[in-house]
């Protein structure tokens, strides 16, 4: 037979067994169609320049990315410069939330202070920092308005004291301690005063027209029971323990335990990342005087019980039986 049978395969009833052709296959005899080389080297050359440019620009930070140094447009004058150690002006005038005429020095002189910048009809990272800096503090056993206070600065110029107001009653029923409305201060000021503090801190930020919004980073500053700059928190989640440590050491140690005083002894700031960070070889020497604290201790008491102790303990503990 023809067409697709075998004549010699035959299935049990003697009928020829039916063979489909696979249309892919390639008849015997047939001549193979040629490759198209050229093509598939061009192809090839293509994919293999298009590898070599994406690697270049992921290399460089992304595809068509501009280079790590460069802030996007509008973002030039914007972000935080670390001022430590540097005074902040005093005599500089705000109002608060009462609509009070105030002086940055009426808050700072007897507590470390928290200095922040927001401003008040922010919708996103100032609610976010405030909401972030209320939680971290609810953790901490300090208090607001006790241990240290907390000083809240709208860097927009035609922020009122009603607005600070409405904020400050937000906060504060979020954070739910006694005193904390007499340590938690919500200002406004003009804009003379709000750059003056800016720059003295180092916060930059940058007012876009065509939004009618600011662009600004968000950070916190804990100043001094002087007025300087001690340490810096980037973000808007701050850790509690570096917080409390961070009061300690701006308090100049007049508030915590030994145990706090201990830590400051072990760990130190670091500005880089703006967390403290273990001191191997002060841990080796705490480590090591506490080891012969006890072993002083331990040698003592023996020294005190006396050689014949332990034998006159025994002899005690016997008991003879007629």
């Amino acid at each position: 037979m023809s067409g697709g049978f075998n004549n010699s395969a035959v299935n049990g009833r003697g009928r020829p067994l039916l063979h489909k052709r696979n249309r892919g296959a390639i008849a015997p005899g047939q001549p193979r169609a040629a490759v198209p080389t050229k093509s598939v080297r061009w192809v090839v050359a293509v994919l293999a320049l298009a590898a070599t440019a994406f690697a270049q620009n992921m290399s460089t930070g992304g595809i068509m990315a501009p280079p790590a140094s460069v802030k996007p447009a509008g973002l030039e004058n914007v972000g935080i410069n670390q001022r430590l150690e540097q005074q902040i002006p005093l005599d500089l005038t705000f109002r608060d939330e009462t609509g009070k005429t105030v002086q940055l020095g009426d808050y700072i002189g007897k507590k470390p202070v928290i200095l922040n910048f927001v401003y008040y009809s922010c919708p996103m990272l100032c609610p976010e920092l405030l909401i972030g800096l209320e939680s971290s503090l609810k953790v901490l056993k300090f208090d607001v308005g006790k241990e240290f206070d907390v000083v809240t600065v709208s860097f927009d110029p035609n922020d009122t004291p009603q607005l600070a107001a409405a904020k400050k009653a937000d906060i504060l029923k979020r954070y739910h301690r006694p005193g904390a409305e007499n340590g938690w201060h919500f200002l406004t000021g003009q804009a003379q005063s709000i750059t003056a503090l800016a720059q003295a801190a180092g916060f930059q930020y940058h007012f876009d027209k065509k939004t009618g919004q600011f662009a600004h980073a968000t950070a916190i500053m804990v100043l001094t029971t002087e007025g300087k700059l001690s340490q810096y928190y980037y973000g808007v989640d701050f850790p509690p323990k570096d917080l409390r440590l961070s009061l300690i050491q701006a308090s100049d140690n007049k508030i915590g335990t030994l145990a706090d005083a201990v830590l400051l002894y072990c760990f130190h700031y670091d500005p880089a990342t703006g967390k403290y960070s273990v001191i191997i070889g002060r841990v080796i020497q705490v480590g090591g005087g506490l080891t012969i604290v006890l072993l002083g201790g331990m040698l003592l008491l023996l020294f005190k019980r006396g050689p014949d102790h332990q034998l006159r303990r025994q002899g005690s503990s016997h008991q003879y039986v007629r």
